[in-house]
């Protein structure tokens, strides 16, 4: 299970502890090693293996460098993936939910080492899947706000009814776009909640991609992007 800390990728463990043609056994994050937190998320490895220990499953990491490279990042990927299919592993398990070409970047990489990708969400409508992630009980604060979509403000909400209220129009319900990310803290995949405190929210801005900056579209052509993150104190 590739497994963010997040909204998504709870719902999609949830999703697949379901379905009796699969069997997970351990969860995958890419680390941001530099500082020890979840990549992009921004939320501490002590707060991600609490995660793992309330789920009840081992936890594997990927280790990337601070801003990683495309061909860094596939490099460290694709070993440990590799690892784990010489381990006995034959499923990889994504809470993708519309992005076409990242489906299909996963898939290709991952059939290149004879992984079969498994993508539970797929193609529901958001709004659907956030209203069964709330009635489900699951719980979460927003860790990470794209400042191009949501302001500061964002930061640091748990996500509720009021939450969903206050997106604007123009920001997918489940941030799919990227306009924001959380940390889950409770809910039917785990066995206790996750303690924690909140804490500073400070602003980091972040190199775009190469292929951003040479877009057409003039909302894409960007140097760098910012970001507000909420830090999290383990409890």
């Amino acid at each position: 299970m590739n497994w963010s800390g997040g909204k998504d990728s709870s719902l999609c463990l949830h999703y697949i502890q379901q379905d009796k043609r699969y069997q997970v056994d351990c969860l995958l994050t890419s680390v941001n090693a530099a500082h020890d937190r979840i990549s992009m998320h921004g939320v501490r490895r002590s707060l991600l293996e609490a995660q793992a220990a309330s789920i009840g499953l081992p936890l594997h990491t990927i280790e990337l460098p601070e801003q990683p490279g495309m061909q860094e990042y596939e490099q460290a990927m694709m070993t440990k993936v590799t690892a784990l299919k010489n381990n006995g592993y034959s499923n990889a398990v994504f809470g993708d939910i519309f992005l076409e070409d990242l489906k299909r970047y996963r898939e290709e990489k991952l059939a290149t080492v004879d992984i079969q990708c498994v993508f539970p969400l797929w193609k529901i409508p958001t709004t659907q899947l956030m209203q069964e992630f709330l009635q489900l009980g699951f719980k979460a604060i927003i860790v990470c706000v794209n400042t191009k979509f949501l302001d500061q403000s964002f930061c640091g909400r748990i996500i509720d009814e009021s939450f969903v209220r206050d997106l604007p129009a123009n920001v997918d319900v489940c941030g799919e776009n990227g306009e924001y990310h959380s940390y889950v803290f409770d809910g039917p995949v785990f066995k206790h909640p996750i303690p924690f405190t909140k804490g500073d929210i400070v602003y980091r801005t972040y190199q775009a991609p190469q292929q951003a900056q040479d877009s057409c579209n003039p909302m894409d052509q960007a140097s760098e992007y910012g970001f507000y993150f909420c830090d999290l104190l383990p409890g």
